[in-house]
């Protein structure tokens, strides 16, 4: 117990540590508790962030700041446009196509299925199959149960989404015009001395910034390269399939191999064992590794210096809190996590 205090009084001695813990906890204690009611904000605060990075590029070539805002903030709206009226209602159209084939590709996977006794009777029986088919109608049923209460839940979810598109663009644009003003603001609340907490903001400000840049234009050249891919091939939903992969490299190690899933099936029963499916299957692999051995390194290289298991550790702890957004910000929030851990000892050292 007493080495419990000592450590306690050695650690928190400093009001620098004291103030970087409660300003960490604070923080994380808004997020767990108002962060559906504060999610147009937090979400506008972030989209603001990663367009400061373009903002402060006009500026350094000599624009003035708020005429940097504004042409920053017209490129934004017009990519926000780009991708609710023409890639949403392609990817939605595709949707419902794939539902409405899902039950003919059930029957067929269901023929598939009962003729492996008869082709490999010592590897699957006939009873085994059954409890397949069993299982698996199970989950088809409640999955239709699951896509009813969504349907139920559109009203509010469409007003939901008219909110967002109203609200999100407002704030992103006064976060971006009146940056020093809001800053200044929270300062004001700040003690003088916090060169701990600035220390630690650098690092994870550099590395977070750079790993969000990077990982949005993974996201976009990995789609286009799926898709492309896709469309060159003739595979069916390559819109949406290409969405699933580009967005699939969100979840480092196991986006990729989810996704491989939907990819392999809509090919197989499109084209059954033939040459286009070990095509598609080829290009797809081709495209997994190239993201993997060049495209990750040439965009990220040394920002994140994270082992995998401290990603996939980060990625189930904090997609368990925030869901998707956990996921998504998992590896800066892991970074962030990392920089405080580097930067305590080396304000204070401990105790031989």
């Amino acid at each position: 117990m007493q080495l419990i205090a000592d450590w306690f009084r050695r650690t928190f001695s400093d009001p620098q540590i004291v103030f970087l813990v409660a300003v960490l906890l604070v923080g994380f204690t808004v997020v767990l508790i108002m962060g559906d009611m504060l999610a147009p904000v937090l979400a506008s605060a972030v989209i603001a962030y990663l367009l400061e990075g373009l903002v402060v590029l006009l500026e350094d070539r000599g624009m003035p700041r708020l005429l940097a805002v504004v042409l920053v903030f017209i490129a934004f709206m017009v990519f926000l446009s780009a991708v609710l009226f023409g890639l949403l209602p392609v990817v939605s159209r595709q949707v419902t196509q794939l539902v409405q084939q899902l039950p003919n590709m059930i029957s067929e996977g269901q023929r598939v299925l009962m003729t492996l006794p008869e082709r490999y009777p010592e590897i699957v029986t006939a009873d085994q199959v059954a409890r397949i088919l069993d299982t698996l109608r199970g989950e088809i049923a409640v999955f239709g149960q699951k896509v009813l209460s969504l349907s139920l839940a559109s009203v509010v979810g469409l007003l939901t989404l008219v909110v967002y598109l109203v609200l999100m663009p407002m704030l992103v644009f006064f976060f971006l015009k009146d940056k020093e003003l809001i800053i200044g603001w929270f300062s004001r609340f700040l003690p003088g001395e916090r060169s701990l907490a600035t220390r630690v903001w650098i690092e994870v400000d550099r590395q977070i910034a750079n790993y969000v840049r990077g990982k949005f234009w993974e996201i976009v050249i990995v789609w286009a390269a799926s898709f492309v891919t896709f469309s060159l091939f003739g595979l069916q939903y390559a819109m949406l399939l290409a969405v699933l992969v580009g967005l699939s490299v969100v979840v480092p190690y196991v986006g990729a191999t989810v996704v491989t899933v939907p990819v392999l099936l809509v090919a197989w029963f499109q084209w059954g064992w033939g040459p286009d499916f070990i095509g598609v299957t080829v290009a797809y692999l081709v495209i997994q590794a190239i993201d993997g051995n060049l495209l990750v390194p040439l965009l990220f290289g040394e920002v994140v210096n994270l082992h995998p298991v401290a990603i996939i550790v980060s990625i189930l702890v904090f997609g368990g809190l925030w869901g998707f957004w956990g996921v998504f910000f998992a590896i800066p929030l892991a970074t962030l996590v990392n920089a405080i851990l580097r930067a305590w000892p080396d304000h204070h050292p401990r105790s031989a």
